[in-house]
């Protein structure tokens, strides 16, 4: 069976963008949020299409909102507001702005850590002040440590699903920590571009819905390996659409014509390349768990409920104060993402990519188990 990720080593190292450029060609590179796939047909059609015909112009409408809101339906069961919904140029800056009206300068932004590296750069940026409140061990929501951290802060940046862990954050856990910020008139702002990446049988429900003053941005742009064609959507919950129609309408101005093309052709057609590298994911998953049991039990994690990434504890591995990713990289050839940069707990874990064939991947653990093990 043809996968997405049947895409040869060689022509994979051709690729110009930052997972296949950063390091000398003997390094494997397993860090970066890319995905080793060949893009969705219907994508490559839409986009080409759009060239040949000239549609470079600006994006206008709601057409990336309606197809969102179908997919999100099928995918689920979630009616999106499409007439309330924004654009902007991609998540992370749909973050910032929309904070921009939630926020002044100098207010509490909190964030749950280990967590996406960027969010603490992109809020501090902004003139926000980045308050971290630990995922527990079992990396879930803290809500005793968030209720505390809720008494100084204005708003709450939160990752769902969670980067690197790959945590799912329930609908009761949302609901309870929705209480939690009404009580203490904090906002949610949900990056939820990890969503179309479950694994299992957990669902994945949106802030918005459990949370009715809640923001929630998407982006085809993980899902689909479309980082380079930039496009995302915010959503409003309930109770915050007032709070978006704020947001100043020169921020759609930022958001690529072709990107929009691209992320509708799949959101609405690419479904069946989705569950195939879904497919193989899982698949990965599975393989990671095996190898570690039989071939470097001192290893820990959890296998995700969401998201392509292995968030590995490789205290057992490693003196204390030794950061793996470093040791992986000088001695195993093999660039994976450093622990500590998600966060003070993430020391002596790293966080390994899994969105890649079932032959680089062994070759990416023979790497980890002949350095570590």
């Amino acid at each position: 069976m043809v996968t997405p990720f049947d895409v040869p080593l060689a022509q994979l190292r051709a690729r110009q963008s930052l997972k296949w450029r950063t390091y000398a060609p003997d390094v494997l590179p397993m860090f970066v949020a890319e995905m080793d796939v060949s893009a969705p047909e219907p994508v490559v059609r839409a986009v080409h299409d759009a060239m040949a015909a000239g549609d470079t112009g600006y994006d206008h409408g709601t057409r990336y909102a309606e197809a969102f809101a179908e997919f999100a339906l099928e995918r689920h069961g979630w009616d999106v507001p499409v007439a309330r919904t924004r654009m902007v140029p991609d998540v992370m800056i749909g973050i910032v702005e929309v904070l921009g009206v939630l926020t002044h300068p100098g207010d509490a932004v909190v964030i749950t850590t280990p967590v996406y590296p960027p969010f603490r750069a992109f809020l501090e940026h902004a003139g926000l002040h980045v308050v971290a409140v630990p995922l527990t061990e079992a990396g879930r929501l803290d809500l005793d440590a968030l209720d505390a951290a809720f008494v100084d802060a204005r708003a709450m940046l939160l990752c769902h699903p969670q980067n690197p862990t790959g945590t799912l954050h329930s609908a009761a856990e949302l609901s309870a920590l929705g209480e939690l910020a009404a009580r203490h008139h904090v906002r949610i702002v949900s990056d939820e571009i990890h969503a179309p990446l479950v694994l299992g049988d957990e669902p994945f429900v949106s802030a918005t819905t459990a949370i009715p003053h809640a923001i929630a941005l998407h982006s085809a742009s993980k899902a689909f390996n479309l980082a380079g064609l930039k496009a995302a959507v915010a959503v409003p919950g309930a109770e915050a659409g007032a709070d978006l129609a704020r947001m100043p309408e020169i921020v759609g101005h930022g958001v690529s014509q072709i990107g929009v093309v691209a992320h509708v052709a799949a959101y609405r057609e690419g479904g069946a390349w989705l569950d195939a590298a879904l497919e193989q994911i899982r698949a990965n998953v599975a393989t990671v768990g095996r190898t570690l049991a039989e071939r470097l039990p001192a290893a820990r994690w959890t296998p995700p409920a969401s998201t392509y990434f292995a968030w590995l504890d490789l205290r057992g591995c490693v003196p204390p104060d030794v950061d793996p990713a470093r040791v992986l990289l000088q001695e195993g050839d093999l660039a994976v993402n450093s622990g500590p940069t998600f966060g003070t707990q993430g020391a002596g874990f790293v966080r390994m990519n899994l969105a890649t064939s079932s032959d680089v991947l062994a070759e990416g653990l023979d790497r980890l188990v002949g350095t570590l093990g």
